[in-house]
C-alpha cells in the first residue's frame, strides 16, 4: 500500500474541477495506493522514470511522482479538459 500525498497546487485544481470528475478522481487516488506504476511516463524518452500520469474519467489527467522508497504517490497536478 502506498500513502497519497497532493502537492498544494494539486489540492487547488482539485476544488476546481466539475462535480462528474469527483467520482474518477476518487477511484483513480484508490488505485494508485495499489498500483502507482499503473500509470503512463511522463516522458516517453525515459519510460523507467518515476513520475508518470495516469488519465481518469472522460476528460481527466493526473500528474505524479512514485517515490518507491518512502511507499508514496505524490500527487503534482490535476488537470479536467
Amino acid at each position: 500500500m502506498y500513502r497519497l500525498g497532493l502537492d498544494p497546487v494539486a489540492e487547488q485544481q482539485i476544488k476546481a474541477v466539475p462535480e462528474e470528475a469527483l467520482r474518477p478522481l476518487a477511484e483513480l487516488f484508490a488505485l494508485l495506493e495499489t498500483a502507482p506504476w499503473s500509470g503512463r511516463p511522463f516522458n516517453p524518452a525515459n519510460p523507467r522514470g518515476n513520475m508518470l500520469t495516469h488519465a481518469f474519467g472522460e476528460q481527466g489527467l493526473a500528474t505524479y511522482l512514485v517515490l518507491e522508497e518512502q511507499r508514496e504517490v505524490y500527487v503534482l497536478r490535476i488537470e479536467w479538459l
